[in-house]
């Protein structure tokens, strides 16, 4: 059955990194190959401004010797030691089913591509995830140059590529990041009356989304989305989630919306990691 026409098509696009997961990837890797000082590494190219925000692993895996060791195995290991936010799955299943809108979902991400799709496999199709590439050396397995980094302006470079294959209008993107490497992103989507959602408190985000959300459950970023977008009130919205088996138990709106999710009946295994 074909898309009905009337059905308004958005580009919903999610950072990975402590949005869709707990886990930075880089802690995880350094923890996995015994590596110690990965903040501080961090750090210290911030200050240097060598790399853009959000592209310092993707340096560290290119040029520092001890991270040069690294295979595409072991990104693929980090991926399944990542603990993602529950229902990631589900999410990417209702933003198909809000009536007279549909949602393409993609993740856009600075992490590495073998990452995020190893963490997300079986729940986001691996077309729908952009992070890093590499290039590695046929012989060696060793990574031998950086293809793309999807950090600061890149994810702009991103969204735009994506919003002109899909055809979807300026106005019509979301965006839901949790750091300073969402911060061009966001400014962009904003000056083009996209939605921008941060789904934490770091103030470079909260003074320029126009939402932010805290919760450990993926769905949480429907609420805004459905207010904002769908224009639905807050009776319509716990419905919704209630006819999905989900029952919004707080919604404490301030500044910052603090939401807690949980299942109105015990529920099935929805999506790894859930």
């Amino acid at each position: 059955m074909g898309t009905d026409p009337r059905t308004k098509e958005y580009i919903l696009l999610s950072d990975f990194d402590q949005t869709l997961s707990f886990n930075d990837s880089g802690i995880a890797l350094s923890e996995l190959i015994g590596v110690t000082g990965f903040r501080d590494r961090i750090q210290g190219l911030s200050k240097i401004h060598i790399v853009q925000q959000g592209g310092e692993l993707a340096y560290l895996l290119l040029h520092d010797p001890e991270y040069r060791r690294v295979r595409r195995e072991h990104l693929v290991e980090v991926g399944k030691l990542i603990r993602l936010k529950q229902n990631i799955g589900l999410l990417f299943e209702l933003l198909q089913d809000i009536e007279g809108h549909r949602f393409s979902f993609y993740v856009v991400s600075a992490a590495p591509e073998e990452v995020i799709q190893s963490a997300l496999e079986g729940i986001i199709p691996a077309d729908h995830i952009h992070g890093t590439r590499f290039r590695y050396d046929a012989e060696t397995g060793e990574i031998q140059s950086i293809e793309s980094v999807p950090a600061g302006y890149g994810k702009v470079a991103v969204l735009e590529r994506l919003r002109e294959e899909l055809n979807i209008g300026q106005d019509r993107v979301v965006y839901v990041g949790d750091g300073i490497s969402d911060v061009h992103v966001m400014l962009h989507v904003n000056r083009q009356d996209g939605l921008t959602i941060a789904v934490s408190e770091n103030k470079h985000l909260t003074q320029i989304a126009r939402r932010t959300i805290l919760s450990d459950n993926a769905i949480g970023v429907l609420v805004p989305i459905l207010e904002e977008i769908v224009g639905w009130d807050s009776q319509r919205i716990h419905a919704f989630l209630e006819s999905h088996g989900f029952v919004l138990r707080e919604w404490e709106r301030v500044r910052t919306d603090l939401l807690t999710i949980s299942s109105a009946t015990p529920p099935p295994e929805l999506s790894a990691g859930a």
